[in-house]
């Protein structure tokens, strides 16, 4: 049983819980992402296959092609869902009809602009640091000196990154809804008036000062990892780049509030968390299912990391050198 397993897992799970409950956003997010999400898969494919197959043929060239792919099965990924996330802040390019079909005008290279660039190079580092400090719980020797190196470096970079962005955002327009939304009326993306703020991608922050905490405590945690890994407390490193990592997807998630993708196009067809859900029974079918099913895929990450607790070192690779990738 692989980490990795796990983590496939819950990505279709997330990719079925938006279909479930935004699915207007399931379909923007798949329109404007649809090149982008196809890298992604490929990258995936790259993965099982540079695992299982690496140790099957006995030559250096063969074991360098699986390496390759698994790199590149690690880098597209975090900066594809970078990037995409990016675009959120900016807005996508597409707009409704009367009868709420989406038509999507922007095209792949659209995309790289760059705030989302830099969110893209924030997702790769910190999805680097994450691994960095995971190794340093799992390995010893050169391997695990290798990873502290890696952490440090990496955490560097994202702090750098992030507060780049922030930077880059405060001086980004930001999509503000006039009036109040009906929290419990008809889900309908048109019926909202939005205005494009000059400067105003962080409003929710200017009006709320206290929530700067939230960015504050995820570059102090950056930090806290990459002092942690130069002094050896690989446990700590390792939860305190997991703590990073909430805290800076909470504060794009904050950033956009109440919004999820809106309109660079018609800034009134934006999509929110309110007037782009499902059916009230659709949702409350889907929380039943979710009451039952996340707890087993919680269960079976659970596990995962159980069977796979402990160090590996050479002597433990040449007692399962038949079982190992």
């Amino acid at each position: 049983m692989r980490r990795t397993d796990g983590n496939q897992v819950w990505l279709i799970t997330a990719g079925g819980a938006i279909f479930a409950i935004w699915p207007a956003v399931y379909a923007t997010a798949f329109s404007g992402f649809y090149l982008a999400l196809i890298l992604v898969l490929a990258a995936l494919w790259l993965r099982p296959i540079g695992m299982d197959y690496r140790n099957k043929i006995d030559d250096p060239r063969w074991r360098m092609a699986c390496d390759i792919a698994l790199t590149i099965s690690g880098f597209i990924p975090p900066l594809v869902f970078g990037v995409g996330f990016g675009n959120l802040f900016v807005g996508l390019p597409f707009e409704l009809n009367e009868l709420l079909m989406i038509s999507y005008k922007g095209g792949f290279w659209s995309l790289f602009t760059p705030l989302p660039i830099v969110c893209g190079v924030v997702a790769v580092a910190m999805t680097l640091l994450q691994g960095a400090t995971f190794l340093q719980l799992k390995t010893n020797g050169d391997i695990r000196q290798r990873a502290q190196s890696t952490a440090v470096w990496t955490a560097c970079l994202a702090i750098a990154a992030f507060i780049g962005g922030g930077l880059l955002a405060s001086h980004q327009d930001g999509f503000i809804i006039q009036g109040i939304l009906d929290h419990n009326g008809l889900s309908n993306p048109i019926g909202k008036d939005v205005n494009l703020v000059e400067n105003g991608m962080l409003h929710n922050y200017v009006e709320h000062p206290a929530l700067f905490i939230i960015p504050a405590f995820g570059s102090l945690m950056l930090l806290t990892a990459a002092v942690l890994s130069m002094v050896k407390r690989a446990g700590l490193a390792f939860m305190s780049s997991s703590l990073a990592i909430f805290s800076i997807i909470l504060t794009a998630g904050v950033a956009l509030f109440p919004m999820i993708i809106p309109s660079s196009l018609v800034p009134e067809h934006s999509l929110t968390l309110w007037d782009a859900t499902s059916s009230y029974k659709t949702l409350s079918i889907i929380s039943i299912v979710a009451i039952i099913v996340v707890p087993v895929i919680l269960g079976y990450t659970t596990w995962c990391y159980y069977k796979m607790f402990g160090r590996i070192d050479n002597k433990f690779i040449e007692e399962n050198s038949t079982s190992l990738y």
